[in-house]
């Protein structure tokens, strides 16, 4: 059985960590490439980091700050945020990234998805899914599977972007289809609804975004204990689980985390 990673994520806006509930209230959580150094010697399995606010200001990545961290740690490094074209996701490998995330300009331009993993490798091409449920009911979305919370699928999630600010017309299940067909090697799953609050990940979710695809899946959004890991890697089939605010404010350290999960059998790496 492969083993199960834990991702801690950078959610960088004016060049310094941020973190808030429900993509809002952001609050300052430090430099980045600190904070990147000290989850590497602490045995992360992998760092996410995202320029959170570069596709709404219509901007580029900061470079400079990708290559500063890409010097610094020795783990796997994605980086997403205000990536546009093929050139974008070429600057970022060529700064040390080994994996891009697109998230808007995905849901923009699919073809994106498509030629990107052609030229690069689907293996470095991550598609971010910010999800958050519907607030009204909806009977046009068949293709998304049903919600043992919700047997008539009458309030699917929804896709936004540019940072959670924008409700776009996808839904959440049709959409990870898509984009593993289109090349995507992975697909890294928010929950706008659970994002901050420390109540566990939306195993909802999770579990139906897992189960619609064969790519891996990262959890994202809601953990708050040792347990809220265990549950999203016993109760669905997702391949990772990511953490920020938990890991940033030291409210729990990723060994602690993997300890946890080692002693509950789930198959982990050592830190």
């Amino acid at each position: 059985m492969l083993k199960k990673r834990i991702i801690p994520c950078l959610d960088v806006k004016d060049g310094r960590v941020v973190k808030g509930v429900n993509f809002v209230q952001l609050r300052d959580a430090g430099d980045p490439v600190e904070i990147a150094r000290a989850y590497d010697e602490q045995g992360a399995d992998e760092i996410i980091f995202l320029d959170i606010t570069a596709s709404h200001e219509k901007r580029s990545i900061l470079l400079d700050i990708v290559k500063s961290t890409a010097e610094q740690v020795f783990m796997p490094l994605t980086v997403g945020g205000g990536i546009q074209t093929l050139k974008d996701i070429r600057e970022l490998l060529n700064a040390g990234a080994d994996k891009v995330s697109l998230n808007s300009s995905a849901v923009k331009t699919p073809e994106l998805v498509k030629k990107a993993s052609e030229q690069f490798g689907s293996q470095c091409i991550v598609v971010a899914i910010d999800a958050k449920r519907a607030e009204f009911p909806s009977i046009n979305d068949a293709n998304d599977p049903n919600d043992p919370n919700d047997p008539n699928n009458r309030k699917p999630w929804e896709v936004y972007i540019h940072g959670g600010r924008i409700k776009t017309e996808q839904r959440a299940v049709a959409w990870a289809r898509k984009v593993e067909a289109l090349g995507a090697g992975e697909i890294l799953l928010t929950s706008m609804d659970s994002d901050g609050t420390k109540n566990g990940y939306d195993l909802a979710l999770t579990k139906a975004v897992s189960a619609a695809v064969n790519i891996p899946v990262i959890a994202s959004g809601g953990a708050g204990k040792c347990e809220d890991f265990f549950q999203v890697f016993q109760k669905t089939g997702a391949d990772a689980a990511l953490a920020a605010s938990v890991f940033h404010y030291q409210e729990l350290s990723i060994k602690e985390v993997k300890k946890y999960l080692k002693e509950k059998n789930i198959p982990v790496r050592e830190c």
